[in-house]
């Protein structure tokens, strides 16, 4: 029980100290580790190299994938490359069902782009859409919202899946963590959808528009800032070239070895390795970009995407710290052989991962100190094959969309910029992300009763 204590009593000062104390996520993972290598009596002569040996183990195994993604991400944003994509998916869907649209814009585009930027990027485009189909405001926003954050916590390379999938070992399973991870969230965006969807008729009341806002919102003239526009294949490239590049040699590795044991093999396999494939994805990047000086943009880019990663992949490795020391302690054993007898199984990664995300705000903390806290109970919860562990990872996702409210970002980025009162939100955007986590998780759930 002594442990079961100290466990609490360093989830709740991380807690405290993110949420209400403002301090890094960073360094209060980092000193938990370290005070709670000394509270659970480990060796004093282990306790640096512990937290050493995971936090350099981590950054080696998905440091170089989150850095791609991240950068590949910027490249879209800044290109162009986002709107191009979701003009493309106008063209295909048209704009009759315009919450379904939205959503679907949402959802792909949410994949290499963080979903707080991806807000931002389409909000005039929703604006637009819905004032040409005169529907609720209100109801775009959420088809929107809901649309993006549900790649943005199942689908890699968004960091939060990718750093979950790190510190439970398994990210050479990432096709299949994209492939159910696409099946979640499909049902986690539908579920959004039809809460969007209740309303689309409804007038409510907007906070007025700040003067100088509605031009500087102006769905035209953003588009018009990027000049001439990628053209759809070129915009999508970098995001289906490295998810495919995935799938193909997962299906290469199957025991039948559709593609023999050759050459041919040894290149798919190779490619398909994903620092590989998102290098790939970063290569295809580079044709996006446009004009003179190239090279110095292309350096930009780099450097934006580095100074936006690092402080995930910081927070991602002390995680992995913190999980080490708990894995060294007696704490896995107590709750191994206490949870073993409750049969909860994906309940217990979707449960701790809600209760962090709605006490600290953060999705990707939340997916990272739930993954850390997991990977020694797997066995205990019988989640430790690979198809367990994959599993877990996307029931750590969706718990990690359980709640947004005021202190999450993600919240005030979607309120603010839909000049949706703070109430109004509560009741409206708050509810969407639980009805998409639990929705999300009965899919996780469906799929394991299959699958495990």
């Amino acid at each position: 029980m002594l442990s079961i204590a100290i466990l609490v009593t360093l989830v709740a000062a991380i807690v405290f100290a993110t949420a209400k104390l403002k301090i890094n996520p960073f360094l209060a993972l980092l000193a938990a580790a370290l005070v709670g290598g000394f509270a659970f009596r480990l060796p004093v002569d282990t306790i640096a190299p512990t937290i050493t040996t995971a936090f350099g183990a981590t950054l080696g195994n998905i440091g170089l994938i989150i850095l791609f993604g991240t950068i590949i991400g910027v490249i879209l944003e800044r290109t162009g490359a986002a709107i191009a994509m979701a003009e493309a998916l106008i063209r295909v869907l048209g704009t009759r069902f315009p919450t379904l649209t939205m959503s679907v814009i949402g959802f792909i585009v949410s994949i290499p782009v963080f979903c707080d930027s991806g807000f931002v990027i389409l909000n005039s485009l929703k604006k637009s859409l819905a004032a040409r189909a005169k529907v609720s405001l209100v109801a775009m926003t959420i088809a929107l919202m809901t649309g993006l954050y549900a790649t943005h916590v199942f689908v890699p390379p968004t960091p939060g899946p990718l750093a979950a999938a790190g510190n439970l070992n398994i990210i050479d399973q990432l096709a299949l963590i994209i492939g159910f991870g696409l099946i979640a969230a499909a049902v986690s965006a539908v579920a959004g959808l039809l809460w969007a969807n209740r309303f689309l008729k409804k007038n409510i009341e907007l906070m007025p528009e700040v003067a100088g806002e509605e031009d500087e919102q102006d769905y035209d003239k953003i588009r018009a800032s990027y000049g001439k526009l990628p053209n759809a294949f070129m915009a999508f490239l970098p995001i289906l070239a490295p998810i495919l590049l995935i799938c193909i040699a997962s299906i290469a590795k199957l025991p039948t070895r559709p593609f023999g044991e050759s050459g041919l093999y040894i290149a798919v396999v190779f490619l398909g390795t994903p620092v590989i494939a998102l290098a790939v994805g970063l290569l295809a990047s580079l044709f996006l970009l446009r004009g003179k000086g190239k090279l110095d943009m292309f350096g930009e880019r780099v450097t934006e995407g580095i100074r936006i990663s690092a402080p995930i992949l910081l927070i991602t490795a002390s995680g992995a710290a913190f999980g080490a020391v708990l894995a060294a302690s007696d704490l896995t054993d107590f709750l191994g052989s206490s949870l073993s007898t409750l049969g909860l199984g994906l309940a217990v990664p979707f449960l701790i991962s809600a209760a962090l995300k709605t006490a600290q705000g953060s999705s990707t903390v939340a997916m990272v100190t739930t993954s850390v806290l997991l990977l020694p109970l797997l066995p205990a919860l019988g989640l430790d094959s690979d198809l367990g562990k994959v599993l877990s990872v996307l029931a750590i996702g969706a718990g990690a969309m359980v709640v947004s409210h005021a202190n999450d970002s993600f919240f005030w980025v979607v309120s603010q910029l839909s000049r949706i009162p703070v109430a109004t939100a509560y009741r409206t955007l708050t509810p969407a992300t639980a009805i998409q986590g639990v929705a999300g998780f009965a899919a996780v759930w469906v799929i394991g009763l299959f699958v495990l």
